[in-house]
């Protein structure tokens, strides 16, 4: 897959152009799925954040960027639907727009749904993560960080080798000398993101866009 792993979503000018550059063709021309299954893992989310996702309120505007189709996917739904409708679905689409929550709770889905499994046969669909979205890709995201009480751990999908700390400087509890601390504990490459910031990764490039802040530790 192509990954656009962002803090915040689509928030300026720079991580548009990357999106679209991952794209290959205008927003206008694609057809997007929205995942907004992390939220429900997450004890400060809810229907009315979801709704906000799915229709592309401020401040998520994810769905609302102008593509050709936008539609629902939910994971805790898939098991019980079977393969032969949902994935599809899944190889029609040119992107998958994947929120914020709890990243554990996204990873038991995207394995318990099969979706996972069907990643790695999808190298020319766009994945943009949101917070949970993006930090279910990488190999932990740290204790600080898991909010649904079943998480067994704080690891995830590992399909990149770095782990992130996102809303740097939004939130009271993620500063820089927090996000510090959080490396520490993490013991390997990571990113602290602000939410004007993502990281592009194709094929074996990792790409830092941003109009804002983010740090690098243990590179």
């Amino acid at each position: 897959m192509r990954l656009l792993l962002t803090s915040g979503g689509v928030t300026n000018p720079s991580i548009h152009e990357a999106l679209v550059d991952l794209l290959g063709k205008p927003i206008a021309d694609c057809t997007a799925l929205c995942i907004p299954t992390a939220q429900w893992g997450h004890p400060m989310c809810g229907p009315a954040s979801v709704r906000g996702f799915v229709s592309g309120e401020p401040p998520w505007l994810m769905s609302s960027l102008g593509w050709k189709s936008v539609g629902v996917l939910e994971l805790t739904a898939l098991p019980s639907i079977g393969e032969q409708r949902w994935v599809p679905w899944v190889r029609e689409a040119d992107v998958l727009l994947v929120d914020g929550g709890d990243a554990t709770y996204l990873c038991h889905w995207l394995r318990q749904s099969g979706l996972a499994d069907l990643l790695p046969s999808l190298p020319e669909t766009v994945w943009v993560g949101v917070s949970a979205g993006s930090m279910v890709m990488t190999p932990r995201i740290g204790a600080d960080f898991v909010e649904w009480p079943s998480a067994p751990d704080d690891r995830t999908l590992g399909v990149v080798d770095f782990s992130i700390f996102p809303h740097l400087d939004v939130f009271p509890q993620n500063t820089m000398a927090d996000a510090e601390r959080w490396a520490t504990d993490i013991g390997g490459p990571a990113y602290a993101l602000d939410d004007q910031t993502a990281i592009v990764v194709t094929d074996d490039t990792v790409k830092v866009v941003s109009e804002g802040q983010w740090k690098l530790f243990g590179s």
